[in-house]
């Protein structure tokens, strides 16, 4: 899938490079800002937020 999208990218080498790093980080930015706090509205879809600590 990588590679297709790296053959497809238009330009020289190095401008594919850019635009693969900024694609990337776009990623990387919508996960982190819209996918993962929507997730975590989910709780009980998710074991890494229940905590022991305190329990008893």
């Amino acid at each position: 899938m990588y590679a297709w999208i790296f053959r497809h990218l238009p330009g020289p080498l190095w401008v594919r490079i850019i635009t693969s790093v900024v694609l990337a980080a776009a990623v990387v930015l919508a996960l982190m800002v819209y996918v993962f706090p929507w997730f975590s509205e989910f709780s009980f879809l998710s074991p890494l937020t229940d905590s022991t600590i305190g329990g008893s």
